[in-house]
């Protein structure tokens, strides 16, 4: 540019061109503009390279880096916002040791450096390097924001280190850092997943003490918390205090209680929820899982017939999810399973969610024309869908097993379902013993009935006859005859 035309452009002009070219994606020609630069100012400023390169992070982090080192060859001195852009850059492209490396070159760090490798670590899942650099932004005199300092929380919490995620909520606010409702909420979920409900309430307590707020998702978590732990009670308190405290119950609200109850056995408390959500603005928002959770109630309790009046009582606000359940009901009750389950596949395909009575059917048809796998699969799909095996489902593919010999499976599948929370009965253990007792094994098959009444499982008269049976052939009868003596 002629010297005639006037004064040399200034730096906002050299930034405007650089976004411009940024915005084109023009990546190599915004290096150019350095040259330009140097040719007006002999060496441009700070301002310059660092808009460079913030438009080559976002397109080229290789080359941004190489960028960053020519700079430093031409003894350009980075500044701390020329360095946290480019660590910014490494982290979000997944290279958070080599920002790690570069941080140590800078001579002033400040609260955006921490913030962005603390999140960079997060991200990752690491555990350990956050509270180090936590440690060291606090010896420096920084506390992270309230963003990163949620991140540190959550995944301390997902590691199961949620004593240490309190500690760090309480350094940090004894610093005088500002938390939110979103970060005390993911504290007490992480207190609430590992089974310390009550503490999680007494971290309600606390956050309504400093003036942070609760909100329908801090209930929530503690709801269902409380629900899981058999603490109904304590769980219909929290929902009352909130209408108490004016904050409005929203369909998880709903939904959670309602399953709590249920699966508890708590049937007309929750028919009672139920009819205050479809009171309510919120209704059910087009949700099945509160009335599968009534079904699943019911069928609990053996209460098969109510089970199903009340599924065709829902065609009215979910006809097609009915309308499949009832065909399939009908599939199975004609031992069509395969037509069922072609009807089933149509339904999830549909975005549908099968209630207890639908999976149970199909569970019992498999197992029983000795599709084992099959019957699996679909109760692994029950548990994804919040829908838990009962006794008389997992019971039928036990006894598939038993049918086929494979008794090693059997015995897997009870001590996995046993693992969940499912609670085995005699129908679970009389067709191991029989089959252990039919090929000969009778010191499994004792094992397995000292097992059974070691949980307080009564025998009955069908595992008392295939062991008697058994011992009288073996001939060993006189022999442990003295243990069923011991045993009753």
């Amino acid at each position: 540019m002629p010297q005639s035309l006037g004064a040399p452009p200034g730096d906002d002009i050299f930034i405007t061109i650089i976004r411009g070219l940024g915005r084109a994606r023009m990546t190599r020609t915004v290096i150019k503009v350095l040259d330009l630069a140097y040719k007006f100012h002999g060496r441009p400023s700070l301002k310059i390279f660092n808009s460079i390169l913030d438009v080559l992070v976002k397109e080229d982090i290789d080359m941004a880096r190489e960028f960053y080192r020519k700079s430093m060859m031409a003894r350009v001195t980075p500044n701390t916002v020329v360095y946290n852009t480019l660590l910014h850059a490494l982290c979000r492209n997944g290279k958070v040791g080599r920002a790690r490396s570069l941080m140590s070159e800078m001579e002033e760090p400040n609260d955006v450096t921490f913030n962005i490798l603390i999140s960079g670590y997060c991200k990752e899942g690491n555990s350990v390097q956050p509270l180090v650099l936590l440690e060291k932004s606090f010896s420096m005199g920084f506390v992270p924001d309230v963003v990163t300092v949620t991140k540190v929380l959550e995944v301390l919490c997902n590691a199961g280190r949620v004593m240490e995620a309190a500690e760090v909520l309480e350094r940090v606010e004894g610093m005088g850092g500002l938390l939110d409702v979103v970060a005390y909420n993911t504290l007490i979920k992480g207190f609430c997943g590992g089974g310390k409900v009550k503490v999680g309430l007494h971290f309600l307590k606390q956050m309504e003490r400093k003036g942070c707020l609760p909100n329908v998702d801090t209930y929530n978590v503690l709801i269902s918390g409380f629900c899981e732990s058999g603490m109904l009670d304590l769980a219909l308190d929290l929902f009352n205090d909130m209408k108490t405290d004016g904050i409005k119950w929203n369909f998880v609200t709903f939904d959670t209680v309602i399953r709590g109850l249920c699966s508890e056995g708590r049937i007309e408390d929750g028919f009672s929820i139920l009819e205050l959500m479809e009171e309510s603005k919120e209704g059910s928002r087009g949700h099945i899982s509160p009335y599968n959770s009534i079904i699943y109630g019911l069928f609990k309790q053996d209460r098969f017939d109510e089970a199903t009046e009340f599924l065709t009582k829902m065609g009215n606000l979910f006809p097609r999810a009915v309308d499949r359940s009832l065909v399939i009901l009908e599939h199975c009750k004609k031992g069509d399973i395969e037509d069922a389950k072609r009807v089933y596949d149509q339904m999830i395909d549909e975005g549908g969610i099968p209630s207890i009575l639908v999976y149970n059917c199909l569970v019992h048809g498999f197992s029983q024309q000795g599709s084992v796998r099959e019957a699996v699969e679909l109760m692994n799909e029950m548990i994804g869908n919040n829908c838990f095996p009962i006794s008389s489902t997992f019971n039928a593919v036990i006894s598939g097993f038993c049918r086929q010999g494979k008794v090693e499976s059997a015995l897997k599948l009870v001590e996995d379902i046993t693992a969940r929370g499912c609670v085995p009965n005699t129908e679970t253990y009389s067709p191991l013993i029989e089959v252990l007792c039919r090929k000969g094994d009778l010191q499994k098959a004792m094992q397995v009935f000292m097992e059974m009444v070691d949980k307080g499982i009564l025998p009955d008269l069908f595992i008392w006859n295939s062991l008697l049976h058994s011992l009288n052939q073996e001939r060993h009868y006189n022999k442990n005859m003295l243990n069923i003596d011991d045993i009753l």
